[in-house]
C-alpha cells in the first residue's frame, strides 16, 4: 500500500470522508489501479454507495478486464470523484482502443473535472474516422471550453445535424455557444479589450457560454488566479447598489424596458427585488412564471426552491432574469441573463439583520452605487466599456434558453488549476 492509501484510512478513522476524498486526489494517475480500487471501495463503503464499493472490489481482483475497469470508472463519475475514473477508464481504453462507450465515458470523467484540453487531445487523437456524434459534436464543445474557438467554429460548420433527434437540443446550444462566443469577441475588440476572449476575458467568456451578462469584475485577487471572479464574498450594501446600477446601465445600452420587478419567495431574493424596483422606478410584483416584460430578481439561485427554479429556464416574452451573486464553482440548474458578479460562496450583508425587508431595500437602493478600488491588480472596467459590449450583443442577447454551463470555462482560475 502507498502512503496515499494509508492517508485515507487515517482520515477515516476519524470520519472525515472529505478529508479522505481530497487525499487521495493528488495520486490518482500515479497509484496502480489495484491500490486506487482498494481506496475506493474503502470511501464507498464509509458513504454507504453499494454500487461504488462492488465495482472497485471487481477492480482491485481484476484490475486488466476492460469491463470491470468500465464499471468501476463509471461508478466514480456518476459518484462525483470523477478524478478517480480516469486512469481505469484510460486503461481501459488502452485494452480496448475502439470502444466508443470507454471513450465517450472518459470524455465525461475528464469534462467533470474541467480537463477540456485533454479531451480535445483524446478525441482528435481519433483523427478522421471519429463519427459525428457524439464524438465530433464533444470535440467542438470541449475545443470552445479549452477556449480555440476558431477551431471549435470550424470543426462546428462541418458537423452534419444529427439523424437522432435526443442530440437536437445540444447541437441547437452548441451553435448559439459559437454564435455568441464569436459575437463576443468582436464586441469586446470594439470595447477595447486588450485581448478578446482571451485567457483573461471572463466577461466575454461568460457570456459567450451562458448568454448572460456579467455586470462587475471581482477588484481582488486578479492576479492571484481569481481573474474577476470572487472567493469567499462578505458582501455589502454598496455592493448589491452597484450591481442594480451596471443592471440599468445594460438594460438601457440594450433598449430593454421591463414593466414590473417579480419577487421570488426567498428573504434574500424580495429583498434585492424591491432595492431594485426603487432603483428602475417600476412595481414590484410577486413571480408568476407566465408574466411577460418583468424582471425576475434572485440573490443566489442556488438557493431557490429547485421545482421553482425549473420555471426559469425557457422564459416568457420580455422576461429577464438577474441573479446576483452566481455561483461560479457550483453554477446553477439556469443560467442568469444578468449576473453582478461571480462567487465561490456569499454571505448577504443582511444575514444578522432583522428588521423588515423593505427597510433593508430602502438602505440598498440609498447606498452609493461607486465601485470597490479593490487591491489595484484588477483592469480598469469603465462603465463606457460595459456600456459598447452590451450594446455590440444586444440582438443576441435574450434569445436562447437558459441552459446551465457546469464548467468554468477556458479563463483559468485556482480553483481548477
Amino acid at each position: 500500500m502507498t502512503n496515499a492509501i494509508d492517508e485515507v484510512r487515517r482520515f477515516l478513522k476519524t470520519d472525515d470522508l472529505p478529508g479522505a476524498v481530497r487525499s487521495l486526489r493528488p495520486h490518482a494517475e500515479t497509484a496502480s489501479i489495484t491500490e486506487l480500487a482498494k481506496a475506493a471501495r474503502a470511501l464507498a463503503d464509509a458513504a454507504g454507495f453499494k454500487d461504488l464499493a462492488g465495482a472497485a472490489k471487481a477492480a482491485a481482483k481484476r484490475p486488466g478486464e476492460p469491463q470491470t475497469l468500465y464499471d468501476f470508472g463509471y461508478a466514480c463519475v456518476e459518484r462525483g470523484i470523477a478524478f478517480l475514473a480516469v486512469a481505469p477508464l484510460r486503461e481501459a481504453l488502452r485494452l480496448l482502443p475502439d470502444s466508443r462507450p470507454l471513450l465517450a465515458e472518459l470524455v465525461s470523467a475528464l469534462e467533470d473535472e474541467h480537463r477540456h484540453a485533454e479531451a480535445v487531445a483524446l478525441l482528435s487523437g481519433r483523427g478522421q474516422e471519429l463519427p459525428a456524434w457524439p464524438e465530433t459534436y464533444l470535440l467542438v464543445h470541449h475545443t470552445l471550453l479549452a477556449g480555440d474557438l476558431d477551431t471549435a467554429e470550424r470543426i462546428g460548420r462541418a458537423l452534419p445535424a444529427p439523424e437522432d433527434p435526443q442530440w437536437s437540443g445540444a447541437h441547437d446550444r452548441q451553435k448559439h455557444r459559437l454564435h455568441r462566443s464569436d459575437r463576443a469577441r468582436r464586441a469586446q475588440g470594439a470595447a477595447g479589450h486588450a485581448d478578446p476572449l482571451g485567457r483573461a476575458d471572463l466577461r466575454g467568456w461568460h457570456y459567450g457560454l451562458t448568454g448572460g451578462l456579467l455586470g462587475t469584475l471581482s477588484p481582488y485577487g486578479w492576479d492571484a488566479g481569481m481573474t474577476g471572479r470572487y472567493a469567499y464574498l462578505g458582501d455589502t450594501h454598496e455592493q448589491c447598489r452597484r450591481g442594480l446600477a451596471r443592471l440599468a446601465l445594460a438594460l438601457d445600452a440594450a433598449g430593454r424596458r421591463p414593466a414590473t420587478v417579480s419577487l421570488l419567495p426567498g428573504r434574500s431574493d424580495r429583498i434585492l427585488g424591491l432595492a431594485a424596483a426603487r432603483v428602475l422606478g417600476l412595481p414590484a410584483v410577486p413571480y408568476e412564471p407566465a408574466r411577460t416584460d418583468t424582471l425576475v430578481v434572485a440573490y443566489d439561485l442556488n438557493a431557490t426552491d429547485p421545482d421553482l427554479l425549473r420555471t426559469l429556464h425557457a422564459r416568457a416574452d420580455g422576461q429577464i432574469l438577474f441573479e446576483h451573486a452566481t455561483c461560479w464553482t457550483d453554477p446553477p440548474a439556469v443560467s442568469a441573463d444578468f449576473s453582478t458578479l461571480l462567487c465561490q460562496f456569499v454571505s448577504p450583508p443582511w444575514k444578522d439583520d432583522p428588521r423588515p425587508e423593505e427597510e433593508i431595500a430602502r438602505d440598498i437602493a440609498q447606498a452609493a452605487a461607486d465601485p470597490d478600488e479593490g487591491d489595484g491588480t484588477t483592469p480598469p472596467d469603465p462603465d463606457e466599456a460595459f456600456r459598447a459590449f452590451v450594446t455590440a450583443v444586444q440582438d443576441g442577447w435574450l434569445t436562447a434558453p437558459r441552459d446551465r454551463v457546469a464548467s468554468p470555462g477556458p479563463v483559468p482560475s485556482s480553483r481548477f488549476a
